[in-house]
């Protein structure tokens, strides 16, 4: 009977630690709670593609998933999704509302939310149960999912998704210190799980782990070294086996098409010092942080670097193996930041081969947030067995704090009014070959996004296409288009089998729009105030 009733109050916890963690969501990006359904973060084009992403991925998943990565964007390249993450995680969640005609903009704000409620809780789950302490939980849950980067990285799905790397670092935990097969089983699942949530998340994690394991050399030498480097292998063995058919496409793209990152264009999207100053949190950035933020913040807020100094001269970081795994894995992730200005990143690029494709380093000190999330957790822990009966309170009012460090909201967010009904027009069983226009040349690719959501609604062939990743055929095209309507723009749209082409009224100049009239081989299709669809003859 005791037995039962434990359970059921270790289940009621569990569940109010959840609600908490919702209430803290909503508070975190509002007003968004409040229309989720019209409020975006349309302004920024990696939005609008993360929203094609998922779309894509819903839809292709029931009507032809063999061919998952062959999207209907760049015709006619293949593996097109390999240009950028594939999202399934997220795509894999949100596609019950998809296939209900919600609105790629509804999916995608729920995603966000939901990111940020199952990191913040799955972390305190797992710190709970390495420190016994409920509020280090909800202290290190917090700082795992609202921090400088997941609360100015909205635009980017995958930064918000981190809720598998606790659970891994459980599994690896468990099997490290009883190996078992079925906490191998356990790491493998939830290391595919945070992989897919995205490329970077994927090899940041990979590395995060492999740190975690060698400061723990107590547990996988000795006596039953075979037994644990066996499972540790196992585990890695399946992982990649799972993984590989949605890295299989990537591997292509790298090998036809080049698609590798200089270390050059590494150095450019490297953390700087500064980085780690910089956070949208409202009162600091309005006191003094505004000075070093530029486009990434990494800061870790005061009083998570209180608590994770604490855990360090306490000595917890030290002598807990799991402390200890965040100190390795953050130490490292810290130095990977800064790609090549760390002396040894090339050198851990040849060891690790899958970082060739890696270009925003700087997103390695997410991992290092991670670190010092789960650090403060262990450092509260501390500091709360010495306060004895004021620690709740003072624990209450350092999680209050967490959250006031790092509050943005309210956010500012633009008016959605939905996808014209214009495009509708274009969902019919015959094949048609689209074209939108304008038709953006080098560093304006970002302009298609908007022929990305529309087609959402039709799911045909277009040529144009905007990914992390532009194939050269593209750069091509768009100077054999530039001049559309005119020359030999119409010859040309014809020879790559154009049928259709959208004209964006409103982002064609207005001596072009004018010109197109006086093509008759451009017949009228569908129109409304700001979209043209015309029948190219």
């Amino acid at each position: 009977m005791l037995e039962k009733v434990n359970r059921l109050v270790k289940q009621d916890s569990r569940l109010a630690s959840l609600a908490l963690f919702v209430l803290l969501a909503v508070v975190h990006t509002w007003p968004l709670a409040t229309d989720p359904g019209r409020l975006s973060r349309n302004d920024t084009a990696d939005t609008v593609h993360k929203e094609w992403i998922l779309a894509w991925v819903a839809h292709q998943l029931v009507t032809d998933p063999w061919h998952l990565f062959d999207t209907n964007t760049f015709y006619p390249e293949r593996d097109t999704l390999a240009y950028s993450d594939h999202l399934i995680v997220q795509a894999i969640m949100g596609a019950p509302l998809l296939w209900s005609d919600a609105s790629p903009v509804l999916v995608y704000n729920l995603l966000v939310v939901a990111g940020l409620i199952l990191t913040g809780w799955t972390t305190s789950l797992v710190v709970e149960r390495w420190t016994g302490n409920r509020l280090a939980g909800i202290i290190s849950g917090s700082l795992m999912a609202f921090n400088a980067l997941s609360l100015t990285r909205f635009p980017e799905l995958q930064d918000q998704h981190l809720e598998f790397f606790p659970l891994a670092l459980w599994a690896l935990d468990r099997l490290l210190t009883t190996p078992r097969f079925a906490y191998a089983a356990h790491l493998a699942g939830w290391f595919v799980l945070q992989a897919l949530t995205g490329g970077y998340l994927f090899v940041f994690t990979s590395i995060s782990l492999v740190a975690a394991v060698l400061v723990r050399p107590a547990d996988w030498t000795g006596a039953r070294a075979p037994r644990m480097i066996g499972l540790l292998l196992l585990s890695a063995g399946v992982a990649a086996l799972a993984l590989m058919p949605f890295h299989l496409p990537y591997l292509r793209v790298s090998r036809e098409q080049g698609f590798t990152r200089s270390l050059a264009e590494v150095s450019e999207f490297s953390a700087r010092l500064t980085d780690y100053l910089a956070t949208g949190g409202r009162i600091h950035f309005s006191v003094w942080s505004h000075r070093f933020f530029n486009k990434d913040a990494l800061f870790p807020g005061v009083i998570a670097s209180c608590l994770a100094i604490a855990a360090l001269i306490g000595g917890v970081a030290w002598k807990d193996r799991r402390a200890r795994m965040a100190v390795a894995f953050g130490l490292l992730a810290f130095a990977v930041s800064f790609g090549p200005g760390f002396p040894l990143y090339t050198a851990l690029t040849r060891v690790f081969p899958i970082m060739a494709g890696i270009r925003g380093a700087v997103r390695s000190g997410q991992l290092f947030l991670v670190a010092i999330a789960i650090l403060a957790g262990f450092g509260w822990a501390v500091l709360a067995r010495r306060l004895d009966r004021r620690a709740v309170a003072i624990g209450i009012a350092l999680l209050v704090g967490v959250h006031l460090e790092a509050l943005r909201a309210p956010i500012q967010y633009r008016i959605f009014n939905g996808i014209s009904p214009i495009f509708d027009s274009l969902n019919t069983s015959d094949r048609k070959l689209i074209a939108c226009f304008p038709f953006p040349g080098p560093l304006q690719e970002f302009q298609n996004a908007d022929c990305l959501l529309a087609s959402t609604r039709f799911w045909q062939p277009l040529v144009n296409g905007y990914s992390s990743f532009i194939p050269a055929r593209y750069y091509e095209e768009a100077a054999a288009l530039k001049a559309f309507p005119e020359g030999t723009t119409l010859q040309y749209l014809k020879q790559l089998g154009v049928t259709h082409v959208i004209v964006f009224a409103d982002k064609l100049s207005a001596p072009r729009l004018a010109h197109i009239s006086e093509h008759p081989e451009l017949v009228l299709w569908q129109t409304d105030k700001s979209v043209r669809i015309y029948f190219l003859k």
